[in-house]
């Protein structure tokens, strides 16, 4: 284990949750397990082409490539690809960059490995996707009209606001553990202002389906690699013990 690993473990240990605060300050949730769930795969693959391609790239990945989740070249072009694209082209979106920087003040990050690429000590970069898009509130101080508590004062707009619905969140002032001369500012829940299409099940369900996805599209062999390492350690394990017997055997003469 390496500084940096002990410096952590010892300040989760000291200041308890500190380990598990996102970079907002707010605690991930645990995001659902979807990595052997093929509907709820090629759901998450439906998801992202419809509300995350429109700005973001996910320029490492290939159309043909969600034959792995199931699909056949016909349903990928039949509902996954609706401005002329082919299916062995990469996942990119028609939005050119300049124009992006021009209305959200950045380029949208490319997310093909975003899942891999937010894990922290915080959790996993499923965790963090899960309750980021999990967790976006009413603003009308925000030029988008919404905040989040993971990233605040964050620049992409709630792009799934009509299946969530708009909700707001509500802070609570309370004395600062360290400083009870000061106070800090503390969030207390949501409040749900205007229903969306699905109701708060529904939307977490597809939340978990679309971030199940992005972990997936980050690394499509992560399951092979899996099945492999077992068989690989299954070979190693039956070979140190054909060794330990053959070098019992070997040497039981000179003993």
């Amino acid at each position: 284990m390496n500084f940096y690993k002990k410096t952590l473990a010892i300040l989760a240990l000291v200041v308890p949750g500190l380990a598990f605060a996102s970079e907002g300050g707010h605690a991930l949730d645990r995001a659902p397990d979807r990595s052997t769930n093929m509907a709820a795969l090629q759901n998450g693959a439906k998801l992202f082409v419809n509300y995350c391609l429109n700005c973001h790239n996910a320029s490492s990945m290939r159309y043909n490539r969600l034959r792995d989740l199931g699909l056949s070249e016909e349903q990928i072009k039949a509902n996954l690809l609706f401005t002329g694209e082919k299916v062995g082209e990469m996942m990119t979106t028609a939005m050119p960059a300049k124009d992006a920087k021009a209305w959200f003040g950045v380029v949208p990050p490319d997310l093909s490995v975003i899942a891999r690429a937010k894990a922290s000590p915080a959790g996993t970069g499923g965790d963090y996707l899960y309750t980021y898009l999990r967790t976006f509130y009413k603003d009308d101080t925000r030029p988008t009209g919404f905040n989040n508590l993971v990233v605040p004062n964050v620049a992409m707009p709630h792009v799934l606001w009509d299946l969530q619905g708009v909700q707001a969140a509500k802070f609570v002032e309370e004395k600062d553990p360290h400083d009870h001369s000061k106070t800090v500012h503390k969030f207390a829940g949501f409040e749900q202002v205007t229903p969306g299409k699905m109701s708060k099940l529904e939307y977490e369900t597809a939340v978990a389906d679309l971030v199940g996805y992005m972990e997936w599209m980050a690394e499509p062999a992560a399951q092979f690699r899996k099945k492999l390492g077992v068989w690989v350690v299954l070979f190693l394990t039956l070979f140190a013990l054909l060794a330990w017997r053959l070098n019992a055997s070997y040497w039981k003469e000179v003993k």
